[in-house]
């Protein structure tokens, strides 16, 4: 793919150009969505530019991805084609769609940046099937925001944790919520399949096990349904990702090297500089 086939990165929407720390939290949210979609006739609402669309079209029955942009969408159908994969412009909050259309909706990144929440989730209400689900995602404004300091100039409302269950609440009485957090530890595992889930946390020498991790979530996902017993069954409660070249880590240990030899550097010349002056 050339230059001129890629969309242009603005900020407002992911493209797989991206490296490293974004492309884990976008790319992590589909795969764990694709395993759950398998079969199904999936929306992906505000798709931008159409990366998710196609994986989940890797499971799922029939995937449209809807976007508001013309342009993501155009892009989107040029680079990715598969005989159940569709784009189509149009706004979430107008979906062309009839009622009971979809067996689920995916969509990340949309909640935050509109002002109409609860008219985002009617519209996704109405177009779901009596049985279906949504996995939807949202920004924690309080770790997001309050803690680390991020300013998204393309955010319009971001949700406190209990400003995000009642609206959910409102509309999808039952729900799950998970937390993603970009973590960076070390990864031990059985080799003999055996299950269960244990996270050990190193605080000031002390240990501390749990069967998460001890951290305040970035984001929710969360993943809804009209009922208990339309929610999916995950399966599971710990969901891990990353890339085959470890790009995260590459990148941290390039840095780790390089300072370390700019400091090596900077001994000699102050050696150097001693010397002189003595």
């Amino acid at each position: 793919m050339t230059d001129k086939d890629k969309l242009e990165f603005t900020g407002e929407r992911f493209t797989p150009e991206c490296v490293r720390e974004i492309r884990y939290e976008h790319f992590h949210r589909y795969a764990f969505a694709r395993e759950l979609v398998a079969g199904k006739h999936v929306l992906d609402a505000a798709c931008g530019e159409g990366y998710g669309s196609a994986l989940l079209a890797g499971t799922a029955s029939s995937v449209t991805g809807v976007d508001l942009s013309p342009e993501s969408v155009e892009h989107a159908r040029g680079r990715y084609q598969a005989p159940n994969l569709a784009f189509q412009a149009a706004d979430c909050l107008h979906l062309p769609f009839p009622a009971d259309s979809f067996d689920c909706i995916v969509s990340f990144e949309t909640l935050e940046h509109l002002e109409d929440h609860d008219g985002l989730l009617r519209e996704f209400r109405r177009v779901l099937r009596p049985g279906g689900f949504l996995l939807l995602s949202s920004p924690d404004k309080a770790v997001y925001s309050d803690t680390l300091g991020n300013r998204n100039e393309f955010h319009l409302r971001e949700l406190y944790r209990d400003e995000f269950e009642t609206l959910l609440q409102a509309h999808f009485p039952a729900f799950r919520l998970w937390g993603q957090k970009l973590l960076f530890g070390s990864a031990l595992w059985s080799l003999d399949g055996a299950p269960g889930l244990r996270c050990l946390q190193e605080q000031q020498g002390e240990v501390q096990a749990g069967d998460a991790p001890a951290h305040e979530p970035v984001y929710f996902i969360a993943l809804c349904a009209a009922n208990e017993a339309h929610l999916p069954d995950v399966g599971h409660g710990l969901s891990l990702f990353d890339d085959a070249d470890e790009s995260v880590y590459r990148h941290y240990y390039h840095e780790i090297r390089k300072n370390m030899a700019a400091g090596a550097i900077l001994a000699d010349r102050d050696r150097e500089i001693a010397e002189l002056r003595a």
